[in-house]
C-alpha cells in the first residue's frame, strides 16, 4: 500500500519545473520541506500545520494551473497539479459536504486540478471517496470495491482501506506519481 507521511502535504506538478513550482510556493508563504523530480512530474511537500499568510495549499495546488502561473510553466500542455494531504479528513460540522471549502486544518486530501479548475475532489479512506466532487478515478474505485452499492470488503472487514492506503495507491498508479514522496510498503515509517 501507498501513504503519505503523517502531517504532510504534497503537491505533484507537471508541465512546471522543480525551481519555478518551489517558488510559486515560497512567494505565497508556503515554505517547501522536500521536493524532487521523476517520471515527469516535480513534487513539493510542506508540513502540513505550518502557518501561512496567503492561500491555502490546496488552493495554492489548483491556481498554479491557471492563467496567473501559466508564464512558469513548460511545454505546450497545460499545467495540471495532484495535491494530497495526510491530515485527518475534517470532522466540522460542514466538513462532509465535498462541495464546500474544508477548515484550514482539514484541506480536502485530494484534489486533482487543471485549468485553474478542481476537476475531482475527495476524503480518503474510511468510506469517504463516495463523497466527492468529479468523476475522474471513479472506474478505479469501484474496481477495487472503495466505492458503490455492492462494497463486500466493508461488510467482510470494517476497517478496509480505513487509513486510505489502497485509494493513495489508486491515485498515485493513475497519474503515475513518483514513489517519493509516497511511502511504499518497503519503508519503515509505514
Amino acid at each position: 500500500m501507498t501513504r503519505l507521511a503523517p502531517n504532510t502535504y504534497v503537491t505533484f506538478c507537471r508541465g512546471m519545473s522543480l525551481p519555478a513550482l518551489t517558488a510559486v510556493f515560497a512567494e505565497e508563504g508556503r515554505p517547501v520541506t522536500d521536493g524532487g523530480e521523476a517520471s515527469g512530474w516535480a513534487w513539493v511537500t510542506h508540513d502540513a500545520y505550518s502557518a501561512s499568510d496567503g492561500v491555502s495549499a490546496w488552493q495554492l495546488a489548483c491556481h498554479i494551473t491557471g492563467y496567473r502561473y501559466a508564464d512558469r510553466g513548460e511545454g505546450p500542455d497545460p499545467v495540471e497539479t495532484v495535491f494530497l494531504a495526510s491530515t485527518p479528513a475534517c470532522t466540522c460540522e460542514h466538513g462532509q459536504n465535498y462541495m464546500i471549502p474544508h477548515c484550514d486544518d482539514h484541506p480536502f486530501q485530494f484534489v486533482h486540478s487543471h485549468g485553474g479548475f478542481e476537476r475531482t475532489i475527495f476524503n480518503i479512506g474510511g468510506r469517504r471517496e463516495s463523497r466527492r466532487s468529479g468523476d475522474l478515478l471513479v472506474r478505479e474505485l469501484l474496481d477495487a470495491g472503495i466505492i458503490g452499492r455492492d462494497t463486500p470488503a466493508y461488510e467482510v472487514d470494517p476497517g478496509f482501506n480505513a487509513d486510505g492506503a489502497l485509494t493513495t495507491r489508486i491515485i498515485a498508479d493513475h497519474f503515475g506519481l513518483p514513489s517519493p514522496p509516497l511511502l511504499g510498503p518497503d519503508d519503515p515509517s509505514v
